[in-house]
Parts: structure tokens; C-alpha cells; sequence
């Protein structure tokens, strides 16, 4: 099981708190090798202690305090039995919620990083930092991004703070030395020392942008949000999540690479938006059987399965069938390996990509902008007699799809509704993709309201959700 090891109660630290699911452990995702890696301390102080890298980075590291009052699920629709079962029960209608995690100053001004499910405790949360040298203060979040899971936080005090720096992440090879501290449990600053066990790791979350580095460095509940340093005392990754089945690490921990975690610390600080490439590509994983009919020497790399006509990836001459092997030098694992490196790589910029195609390679230079900006018209705001009634949809335009890591071709995206909202009470969710109505296939907003404007005995509507396709029948009327 995977959990963020993050929201250690402060009453009763031992606890976990989120589960993300099963890992699928991904392959090895190994970057050029440079031509001179940088030295670290001397390697007779290092085969002895590490405590001079520990008294360089440790000062930067706090523990994060969060309390917030969230609301008591509601134990009826009733107002009366509500109130009647909360005072015979003794449950108040707010409860306080108390968590604990780490973080990381990454600059004199106080800017902190951490995770995004360590701070998101639901309510107004009060949230304090606590250095390394016993001082508190209170914190404001500038920033929070659930898909990346990162969080950057500006201290409310007066500087200078004391602070790490980033280091490449791309530099980082398997069997490196590296730091993990950070607060387990709640018991106080810790420092565990391990290799870098993998790179590349894909599978961990569902993110079409996100790749993790693993360690065997010990990461217990409590360390998300802390640093991983490698022996120059410089941060290379946030830990974020383990792997384990009892709650405790099993030598199987993940941290977000530094060179992401810069670009949302880069945006909190200028305020300017992070935007994501745009490929204009449909990207899908290489099986086994696809490899051998492709005659591909190994199970990896991106499959090409259609090209937007007008996207940067036809202009560029990719072409459907192609096998994306690399990019910018750097091996392809998969198809969501793409985006981390686009996204790291940056509007602007132009990546190389490495792609095999009926079996010889080529090269192809791609311009990296950003997706054309939805018009008006392909938002709709829905109202009526029907099952989507207080939605709002949108035409699967190639902002909004890269914004909600959408793969379909067709049909219309939910974007969001009101908790009271019909579609909301009827269980439908923002991300669904509505496909069909009824025997009306859906490739627009105008397709989807003329169906709905029917009135049948019985709806019938077929939509995607992740990778389930659903079928949904609800009476008219």
C-alpha cells in the first residue's frame, strides 16, 4: 500500500493518514550522464559522519503545524433530527483537526515548500512552522497544487531565515548517497541516511506530469514535506509518500524531484501561473506485444496514437505510430514520463525528440507552447429538466484537457457543480466525460444541449470516468 506520510495527529502520532492506492512499481528512467559530477564533502569525513552535511541542511527543515475546524458530516437531511442526535450524541456541529508534517526553507525570505496533503485539512486552518532552533511562527499557504502535491508556504516573521538550496535532480544516479530529515511521528527533527534506489518512478500517482526518485532512506509518517539532500547538502527532492503494509517504512520511500518542485516555488513567488506544454498528441504505454511487432528492443517509450492537426506535434512531424524513445536525451518510460520532462523543460523551449518509426529512428525538434485558450463558446453553464441540470461542461479543447490530465478525443468534460446542484445529487462528478444521450453521440457542447432538451421515458447516458466507461439510467421526470 502507498500512503503520503503526511497528518500525523498530533494527540496520537502513530497514526497514517491517506492511502493512495496499489503501486505498480514503474522501470528505471536514467538521464544523460554528465561529464563531471560535482564533489562533496571530503570522502574520509563521509565514510565516518554526516553530520557536517546534517549541521549544513538541517537548520532549513521545519516541522509544520496544522489546525483547522472542519465540519461534522451531517447525520440526517433534517435540521430537527440533526440537532436532536448532535446534542443526545454530544457531537458538536465543528471538530477541531490537528496534523503534523514537514517543510522546507528554500529561501531567506521564509518561502517554505511541502506537500499539498499535508496542509489541505479541510476548514480555515491555522498553520505554524517551527525551526530547526525551537522558533514558531504562523504561515500562509501562496500556493497549493493537488496533481504535483506540492505546497509553498511564506513564513510571517522577520528574516533572514536560514535556508537550503536546490541541486539538479537530473543529475541524480542510482546508488547515490542522500539524506532524508524531516519529523516522523511527531517525535522531532530526524535524520536517516540511504542510496538512491530508483528513478523515474511513474506509477505512484495517477499525475500525467509527475515522476518520483526512490530512496531507501527511512520515511515514516510525518516526513512528508521534508528534504531528501544529497552530500553537498542540497535539496534534490520533497519527500512525499512510501510504500508499505504496516504503516511504518519498509525501505521504499518517494520524493518529488527538485526541478519540479522549483517551478511551483518559482510561481508562488512571481505569481505568474505554470502552464503546461502542449503537445497536441495522443500518448499511450508500449505492451510487450506492441514492443515485438514494432520490433522494439525493449518494453518502454510513448506510443503516438493521433496527432492534432493543428497541434506543435504535427507542425513538427510526428505522425501517428511513431515510439517516443527519448526526450532531450533523456530515456522514455512511459507516456506520462513526457510531460514531466515538457513540463520541467518549459515554454519556450524546444525538445528533441528521439522516436522510432517503421523501425528506423529519427529526430524531431518540437516547439514547446502553451494550449490555444478555450472561447466562449465552448463553456456551457447547464439548466433544466434533465440529469445534468447546474453543471457546467466544456468541449474537450486542448487547455482544458491538459488542465485536467483528460486523454478522450470525445465527448464534453464536466467542469464543475454545486454540492445542491441535480448532477451533483445524482452522482455524476467534475471530470466525467459525457459521451452519449440517449443514441445521441456527444463531440460538443451544442451536440449535448439539443439531446438534453429531448424528453425520453428513461435517460440514458454513457460517460468515461478515469478508464470506466458508465452507463447511467435515470427515470424522466
Amino acid at each position: 500500500m502507498l500512503i503520503m506520510t503526511d497528518l500525523v495527529p498530533v494527540r496520537r502520532a502513530l497514526y497514517v493518514s491517506a492511502a493512495l492506492g496499489t503501486l505498480v512499481l514503474g522501470a528505471l528512467f536514467a538521464g544523460p550522464a554528465l561529464a563531471q559530477r560535482k564533489e562533496g564533502p571530503p570522502r574520509a569525513g563521509v565514510d565516518f559522519s554526516y553530520s557536517p552535511i546534517v549541521k549544513k541542511a538541517a537548520p532549513g527543515v521545519v516541522n509544520v503545524y496544522v489546525r483547522g475546524r472542519v465540519q461534522n458530516p451531517p447525520l440526517s437531511n433534517d435540521p430537527f433530527i440533526q440537532r436532536f442526535l448532535g446534542e443526545f450524541l454530544g457531537m458538536p456541529e465543528e471538530r477541531v483537526q490537528s496534523s503534523l508534517g514537514s517543510g522546507v526553507i528554500v529561501s531567506p525570505q521564509g518561502i517554505v515548500v511541502t506537500n499539498t496533503h499535508v496542509v489541505k485539512v479541510g476548514g480555515t486552518a491555522e498553520i505554524k512552522v517551527a525551526l530547526a532552533d525551537r522558533r514558531e511562527f504562523d504561515a500562509k499557504v501562496i500556493l497549493q497544487d493537488e496533481k504535483s502535491d506540492i505546497a509553498v508556504l511564506r513564513i510571517e516573521g522577520n528574516g533572514p531565515f536560514p535556508y537550503l538550496e536546490f541541486d539538479d535532480s537530473d543529475v541524480l544516479e542510482v546508488g547515490d548517497q542522500v539524506l532524508a530529515i524531516g519529523n516522523p511521528f511527531g517525535i522531532g527533527q530526524t535524520v536517516t541516511s540511504g542510496i538512491i534506489s530508483a528513478l523515474a518512478r511513474t506509477e505512484v500517482t495517477k499525475s500525467g506530469v509527475q515522476m518520483f526518485i526512490q530512496t531507501d532512506a527511512a520515511i515514516n509518517p510525518g516526513n512528508s514535506g521534508g528534504a531528501l539532500v544529497d552530500m553537498t547538502g542540497k535539496v534534490v527532492g520533497i519527500n512525499t509518500a512510501i510504500f508499505t503494509r504496516s504503516g511504518g517504512s519498509h525501505g521504499v520511500g518517494f520524493a518529488i524531484p527538485s526541478n519540479l518542485v522549483k517551478l511551483y516555488v518559482e510561481s508562488a513567488v512571481s505569481g505568474r501561473k505554470i502552464e503546461r506544454p502542449w503537445l497536441g498528441a495522443k500518448l499511450d504505454g508500449v505492451t510487450r506485444e506492441l514492443a515485438e511487432a514494432l520490433g522494439l528492443e525493449r518494453v518502454s517509450g510513448a506510443l503516438v496514437s493521433s496527432v492534432s492537426s493543428r497541434g506543435p506535434a504535427a507542425q513538427a512531424g510526428l505522425e501517428p505510430g511513431d515510439v517516443i524513445v527519448k526526450v532531450d536525451g533523456y530515456e522514455v518510460v512511459d507516456d506520462r514520463a513526457i510531460g514531466y520532462r515538457l513540463m520541467t523543460k518549459g515554454i519556450g523551449n524546444t525538445s528533441r525528440f528521439d522516436v522510432v518509426r517503421k523501425g528506423r529512428r529519427v529526430a524531431v525538434d518540437i516547439a514547446l507552447r502553451s494550449a490555444p485558450v478555450p472561447s466562449r463558446d465552448d463553456v456551457r453553464n447547464l439548466s433544466g429538466q434533465h440529469p445534468l441540470d447546474g453543471a457546467r461542461v466544456a468541449n474537450l479543447v486542448p487547455a482544458i484537457t491538459d488542465e485536467l490530465g483528460i486523454n478522450e478525443q470525445e465527448g464534453v468534460v464536466i467542469l464543475e457543480m454545486e454540492r445542491t446542484a441535480v448532477a451533483a445529487r445524482l452522482g455524476f462528478r467534475p471530470g466525467d466525460v459525457v459521451q452519449q444521450v440517449g443514441r445521441t453521440r456527444i463531440d460538443n457542447v451544442v451536440t449535448l444541449e439539443a439531446a438534453l432538451r429531448e424528453r425520453p421515458r428513461v435517460w440514458q447516458i454513457v460517460l468515461k470516468r478515469g478508464n470506466q466507461t458508465l452507463q447511467v439510467q435515470l427515470p424522466a421526470g
